[in-house]
């Protein structure tokens, strides 16, 4: 069967200070495909796809588009060509509702053109949810929406534009199994109309349930072109590492001792939270698993005191602590990174040397309060070594930094802060396969010093590969805690959906 292409770039490279981004990447789109674009942290997916959108604007190569040459010169160009993208990073307004979000910047108004025509923008936005199957309000703040909600809305605004390429980032980094067949069912449809969908993502297992094609990225440069019937995984990893990876499960790391470091009893909320007790042990790895909206973000931020719990007790190595606010958390010893890490875990406007030690200061401060550079950058630089930092230097802008990179300096501020417990609110979300490789056994290893971590998940095989046990939640309610050698998908599952049924 023929093909009619979409798109294509040739020797298209861009670099910024210090670093070369892109050199000489070739890339094409057909009608009616899903091509997927794949590499580790810094390969340029992102950039790529930023000049295609007209984020950025290319130094060198040739862009074609249905036949015609074109300069994508600003993300408004993009869209009147037909090229929508959905972020990785979230680019919505939280005070604005769902409907306001899909359709900013081309609502109706009411006569006058003063005001808008709110109950039309809402009727429209109801409709292409319905045509989505998303079941969102498209009268509620987005704000107020969970992440993975959030996402929906983002893939809702680039369908909007009716346009012939859709360019996903990340799609499926906050979804659940459940949430990303949804996304895939949309997908199809997509493909069926004739539309052409780049597809970027590091959940290499979802390649072959969806996409047509597979184009692998190294270091910024193009590797190769797959048929995704006609190659494995393996294959995959192998072109975009450049080397094999060890895919064998964690060994059997089990808690050093009996010794209860932190108990939980009866923790509520006003919202969400009911009565969840549980206890984590010395050298311990404890999983979360669930579904969107079981409670398990929600659990962890009331733990350190980011959000008001209701009820409860939180007891420390057998005393009983009040954690009020992130700050009592950070002094009793436990760090938190956050599933959402440019809100809440970086400052994007410094450089790498500040966001490690944000959380340490005054022990990289002399008695006037001024910064000790020497020994802050002896372990920050430490820190980049150790955990594969992709960074010019230690004096480079988080901003600049891959997604998965910038994922790698919230952890490193936890390390260097020497936190008793960490907890880990989905530590791998938008990092590639190698980097994976590398912080399960940076956790793995911190487990065997003595690091108790609560690590909250929304990818199975990492739970079972990584906990010793698996507290499992559903709506707010811990309904099970699975030893590690009894469990398995489907059992998580059962537990996972046991008040939905």
């Amino acid at each position: 069967m023929a093909t009619t292409q979409l798109l294509s770039l040739t020797g298209v490279s861009k670099e910024f200070p210090g670093v070369k981004a892109l050199n000489n990447v070739h890339f094409d789109l057909n009608k009616g495909e899903v091509h997927a674009i794949v590499g580790e942290n810094g390969a340029g997916k992102s950039t790529l796809m930023k000049i295609l959108s007209g984020i950025y604007k290319k130094d060198a190569g040739d862009i074609v588009y249905q036949g015609n040459h074109v300069d994508v010169s600003s993300p408004h160009e993009a869209q009147k060509l037909g090229i929508s993208i959905i972020h990785q990073e979230l680019n919505l307004m939280p005070d604005l509702t769902v409907a306001q979000n899909i359709f900013i910047g081309r609502e109706d108004r009411r006569k006058g053109r003063v005001f808008l025509d709110n109950a039309k923008l809402n009727k429209a936005a109801k409709d292409l949810l319905a045509e989505l199957e998303l079941t969102l309000d498209p009268k509620q703040l987005v704000g107020t929406l969970t992440i993975a909600k959030q996402q929906m809305v983002e893939i809702a605004k680039a369908v909007s534009y009716r346009g012939e390429v859709i360019i996903m980032d990340e799609p499926t980094s906050s979804l659940t199994p459940t949430e990303t067949e949804s996304l895939f069912k949309i997908i199809r449809t997509l493909r069926a109309a004739g539309k052409g969908v780049v597809y970027i993502s590091h959940r290499l297992e979802e390649l072959s349930s969806i996409t047509d094609r597979i184009t692998v990225l190294r270091d910024g440069e193009y590797v190769k072109t797959l048929n995704t019937t006609e190659t494995s995984i393996s294959e995959v990893i192998s072109l975009m590492v450049g080397r094999k990876l060890e895919q064998d499960q964690r060994p059997d790391v089990r808690p050093l001792s009996n010794e209860v470091v932190l108990k939980v009893e009866g923790i509520s909320d006003i919202k969400l939270l009911r009565d969840v007790s549980f206890e984590l042990r010395k050298g311990e790895i404890l999983g979360f698993a669930g579904l969107m909206g079981a409670g398990r973000t929600e659990l962890a931020r009331a733990l350190i005191g980011a959000d008001p719990k209701t009820s409860g007790k939180v007891f420390l190595s057998g005393k009983e602590v009040k954690i009020k606010s992130p700050a009592d958390a950070v002094k009793a010893g436990i760090g938190y990174l956050s599933e959402d890490r440019k809100k809440y875990g970086l400052l994007l406007v410094q450089n790498v040397t500040f966001n490690v030690i944000l959380s340490s200061i005054p022990a990289f401060s002399n008695k006037f309060g001024f910064l000790k550079t020497k020994p802050a950058g002896k372990i920050v630089r430490d820190a980049i070594k150790q955990l594969s930092i992709r960074t010019p230097s230690e004096n480079q802008y988080v901003k600049n930094l891959s997604g998965g990179n910038q994922q790698k300096v919230v952890i490193a501020k936890w390390l260097t802060r020497d936190c008793n417990i960490l907890i880990f609110d989905e530590p791998t979300r938008g990092i590639d396969v190698g980097a994976k490789d590398e912080i399960y056994k940076l956790l793995t290893k911190l487990a065997k010093e003595g690091k108790s971590i609560i690590m909250i998940s929304s990818e199975l095989p990492e739970i079972l590969r990584m906990s010793d046990r698996i507290a499992v939640m559903c709506e707010g309610k811990l309904t099970g805690i699975i030893d590690n050698k009894d469990a398995d998908q489907n059992k998580i599952m059962q537990y996972a959906t046991k008040f939905r049924n």
